[in-house]
């Protein structure tokens, strides 16, 4: 039987989850959880997580907090939306300018030129110098005349796409395990597949010896309408996480990523022990690291590390799907995200999330 391409399912503009789940039900973790195990899919609640879990699992969870990385601006006599991506070695910003839709989100406009200075709140400017990429325009690095953290937590607001329905609070965009960092850096975009975590579920999860390993990926911002591959991220994993990991898959744990940014900085720090023969399956040491990441988990380099992922519901043409294709094989893909169509789960960082298990009877 031949799979059905991913690219060919519609997800419906009714399936966008449009409020934060405490506006729509009782709080962040009613949601609802989708269940892979191989092709085997189970429907669940997001509270039941404690019980589809076993002592000495570890859940790998992303610290960065979310920014408030929207800023309005002038460009001549355009107005403009800046959204502040990632901050370079060299003090520039990468950022992306788009337009105002007129209901409060913004849609794509055409990158650049070289040069175009566009006006901030406060008197501040912003000069376009070079694109982040050759040969690509969406996003740029730019010089901005004043430290771009004050400018953010003065003028800033979360990043809003046009499926959402109406502005939230930078509240709604952390999740329970964000911490501050101390240079002002985070995330462009939050990390979401940890929202529905609460304090009452991570307390559940530890007195039942489930473990937590915390990383640092800043991530930047999103191509909601092109899906391009990811762009370098800051990154760390520190030393105590390093040891927990390979301490706990020598005593038969599985590692649980929370989230695309987790697999990513943990892959990464495995990467740097793989030797150039370790291919899809191959597995590593996690190593202590920091510093830029730049690599993209396919399904023909696999994973090392990462045994299962927890993550939200991504659209069929996004390139994150080539890292759950990696991490489940594209038959499973294709059976959950045909039984989350047909099931009506919700898409998108307020939505409902997918939990991808080991086939345990494989």
């Amino acid at each position: 039987m031949v799979e059905p391409a991913l690219e060919s399912l519609a997800v419906p503009d009714g399936l966008s989850a449009r409020v934060p789940a405490e506006v729509r039900g009782a709080g962040r973790d009613d949601v609802r959880l989708l269940v892979s195990r191989g092709e085997r899919v189970s429907h669940h609640s997001f509270r039941a997580l404690p019980a589809l879990l076993r002592a000495g699992d570890v859940l790998v969870v992303n610290t960065s907090a979310t920014l408030p990385a929207a800023v309005n601006g002038r460009l001549g006599g355009a107005p403009v939306v800046v959204h502040f991506s990632t901050r370079g070695d060299d003090g520039r910003w990468a950022v992306e300018l788009r337009e105002p839709d007129g209901a409060g989100s913004t849609r794509r406009r055409a990158g650049g030129p070289v040069g175009a200075a566009v006006r901030l709140p406060g008197g501040a400017r912003l000069v376009l110098v070079r694109p982040l990429s050759p040969g690509a325009d969406r996003l740029w690095w730019a010089e901005v005349s004043v430290p771009v953290p004050g400018l953010l937590r003065r003028y800033g607001r979360p990043i809003r796409y046009a499926y959402t329905l109406r502005d939230q609070p930078l509240s709604a965009y952390q999740t329970v395990f964000a911490l501050p960092s101390p240079d002002g850096a985070g995330s462009a975009e939050m990390p979401s597949a940890a929202r529905p975590f609460t304090a009452g579920l991570v307390a559940e999860l530890v007195s039942r010896g489930v473990q937590f390993a915390p990383v640092v990926l800043h991530t930047g911002v999103a191509s909601a309408e092109a899906h391009e591959p990811p762009y370098p991220e800051r990154y760390a994993v520190p030393a105590t996480t390093a040891w927990l990991v390979n301490a706990a898959r020598a005593g038969g744990g599985r590692m649980v990523a929370v989230g695309t940014t987790a697999v990513r900085a943990l892959e990464s720090a495995a990467a740097r022990t793989a030797g150039p023969g370790a291919g899809a399956g191959g597995r590593g040491v996690v190593q202590a690291a920091v510093g830029w990441t730049d690599l993209v988990v396919t399904p023909e380099r696999g994973v090392r590390v990462v045994d299962g992922l927890l993550t939200g519901l991504h659209e069929p043409a996004a390139s994150h799907l080539l890292m759950l294709e990696a991490i489940a094989g594209r038959p499973a893909l294709v059976r959950a995200y045909e039984a989350a169509l047909r099931g009506r789960y919700l898409w998108h960082e307020f939505g409902d999330v997918h939990l991808v298990l080991p086939d345990d009877h494989r």
